[in-house]
């Protein structure tokens, strides 16, 4: 295993590296990330972006909106958000999501959060959700990312999406921020992010064990060209 811990907070940078390291780096071997990203809203490969989103709130706060490869619902990233990335050859037709979120739910509970999966796309405090998690295959391989909301602003998460009136009723909920939940008020004991950070590289390594990956300065360039190209 290989693990990249991303120092830029640009977006569609962050994106552009996710499908570079995805399709041009060598296969046969797992490449993890941790990575941020400054306000944002990441868009389902599929969704449409103004049914997703708050456009005027986005707009005058300079939200920037950027769409992923994988499928699932618009997330809101700020830097207080920590986002991880797992790639690795996939076998079967149905991979355990539970593989790849158990380093974050293990990070946690070593800091007294009883973190759970909930059901195949969520983690969860005390039924509220922390982290969300989507898949992209392609070509005998599987893209996971998630997002950890630690201390993200949740009136800027709450004001920058669209809600789906329908699905609150059936949940019986008034809003986003009743169903969503930060990290750090939960853990035991006060840590900044990049403290969490540490903990959870240390986590996954544990799981995972592997060394760093630095991109060379041509790599650099073609990430950067191939944002361009992508359209991210």
């Amino acid at each position: 295993m290989n693990y990249l811990n991303l120092k830029t907070t640009d977006p569609a940078f962050n994106l552009a590296v996710e499908e570079y390291v995805f399709d041009y780096l060598p296969k046969d071997r797992m490449y993890v990330m941790l990575w941020q990203n400054d306000n944002a809203i990441i868009i389902g490969k599929h969704q449409n972006t103004l049914a997703e989103i708050n456009e005027a709130f986005v707009q005058a706060r300079g939200i920037r909106v950027v769409r992923r490869l994988s499928g699932g619902g618009a997330v809101y990233h700020d830097l207080g958000n920590l986002n991880y990335t797992l790639i690795a050859d996939a076998e079967g037709s149905d991979l355990d999501l539970g593989l790849f979120c158990r380093p974050v739910i293990r990070a946690l509970q070593k800091l007294g959060v009883d973190a759970q999966l909930n059901g195949r796309n969520d983690m969860t405090i005390a039924g509220q959700k922390f982290s969300g998690n989507a898949q992209y295959r392609k070509n005998g391989r599987v893209m996971h990312h998630g997002t950890i909301l630690f201390d993200s602003d949740m009136s800027v998460l709450a004001g920058a999406l669209q809600v789906d009136e329908e699905k609150i009723r059936a949940k019986g909920v008034k809003s986003v921020r009743s169903r969503v939940t930060n990290v750090r008020p939960c853990l035991r004991e006060d840590m900044s992010l990049q403290a969490f950070r540490q903990v959870l590289l240390e986590s996954i390594l544990e799981e995972y064990p592997g060394d760093p990956w630095h991109f060379s300065p041509e790599e650099i360039r073609e990430i950067e060209k191939f944002r361009e190209t992508a359209g991210f």
